[in-house]
């Protein structure tokens, strides 16, 4: 039987600290009801049991990869160098698991702070759980359409989207206007789950398994060490070729990225001049989309005709409102959210005023 531990996002998501006696959490087995109560009344009752982690999508993210080169299943470390450009912090710092490759020859990548990770394990172990996966609630959804759910509080989206969020019900509204196919309600089926779906625990947070009868073992070491005695210089050439193919593909990588870059003679060091000239990063749009909607326009009637990223401008919206007034208003919010909005082409039509909404990229 199957037992679920899910971390709400109110109780583990938007806090820095995290009151692991207190916070709130939902229980519940396979056919059993859900059950809401905190994390210390749901540690007394799971102990000896294995426990299936579920995280909220707002304490991860999720990427795909461009289709990869060469039918070899790449090192996590290679597909990392892959999406640097794409991540929020320093590699060291965080945690990717990969998922099964898709049709497309793209790798899924479920991203986790490490260093919150392992404190988060700590606390659960020294609560006596026995935490044997750990995924997404976003990734959870059915893998064979564009859908989304609601869970938590909150909208989770995924399915077959190139893309994994938790919104809340305004930011929603906004949202799917920009994806490319309607988004399906569903719910998740607890007793079959998706097989794409991404256990966090690879890596260095693997589980181990469980020791062996030591004749068992002794008979292994000795045909290890017979086999290493032939395989030493097999090893480390396929080693040295390996290194040689991963940073050829950086170098291709790297000369489709910045074709101005004709000569390569520090890649490392190239690589990090050029991202440190960039003039902003290309993440976080969506979250400034967000903001914008939950903090300036889900506060007043305005309404959203029309709506299309730029790369050298940034999100622009064509909207209407009830007078000019309104319109003053909306560009006051957007002042004390520290949102860099210009409205323009202003103009009344009939009982409306059409108006065009600009939200800088100053990422």
């Amino acid at each position: 039987m199957n037992t679920w531990l899910y971390l709400t996002a109110e109780g583990f998501a938007h806090n820095a600290d995290v009151d692991f006696e207190r916070a709130r959490v939902r229980v519940w087995r396979d056919g059993a009801s859900v059950e809401n109560t905190s994390l210390s009344a749901a540690a007394a009752g799971l102990k000896g049991r294995e426990v299936r982690l579920i995280l909220p999508m707002e304490m991860c993210s999720w990427l795909l990869t461009d289709p990869w080169p060469g039918r070899r299943r790449p090192s996590v470390q290679a597909l990392a160098f892959a999406v640097e450009d794409q991540l929020a912090g320093d590699l060291d710092d965080l945690h990717i698991a990969v998922g099964p490759v898709d049709a497309q020859q793209r790798y899924p990548l479920l991203i986790t702070h490490k260093q919150r990770l392992q404190a988060l394990l700590a606390q659960l172990h020294e609560r006596g759980l026995n935490i044997v996966s750990v995924q997404a609630d976003a990734d959870l959804l059915p893998h064979d359409q564009a859908c989304m759910a609601w869970w938590g509080g909150r909208w989770i989206i995924g399915g077959s989207l190139e893309s994994r969020l938790a919104l809340s019900e305004q930011a929603l509204a906004t949202v799917k206007t920009i994806f490319p196919t309607q988004l399906i309600e569903r719910d998740i089926d607890w007793s079959a789950l998706p097989k794409g779906a991404i256990n966090v625990l690879q890596g260095e947070f693997g589980l181990h398994s469980k020791g062996l009868p030591w004749w068992r073992v002794g008979t292994g070491l000795v045909m290890i060490f017979a086999l290493a005695l032939g395989f030493t210089h097999l090893r480390s050439s396929f080693l040295e070729g390996e290194a040689a193919r991963l940073y050829a593909l950086s170098e291709q990588r790297f000369k489709t990225l910045y074709p101005e870059q004709t000569r390569i003679v520090d890649l490392s060091a190239q690589l990090r001049a050029q991202q440190q000239q960039a003039a902003a990063p290309h993440n976080g749009h969506m979250a400034r989309l967000v903001q914008l909607t939950e903090q300036v326009i889900g506060a007043s009637s305005v309404e959203v005709q029309r709506m299309e990223w730029r790369t050298d401008v940034g999100w622009v919206l064509n909207i209407t409102a009830a007078s000019f007034a309104e319109l003053e208003q909306l560009r006051t919010r957007g002042v004390q959210s520290a949102l860099a909005i210009t409205l323009g082409s202003a103009s009344q039509q009939g009982s409306r005023v059409q108006a065009l909404l600009t939200l800088k990229d100053v990422l």
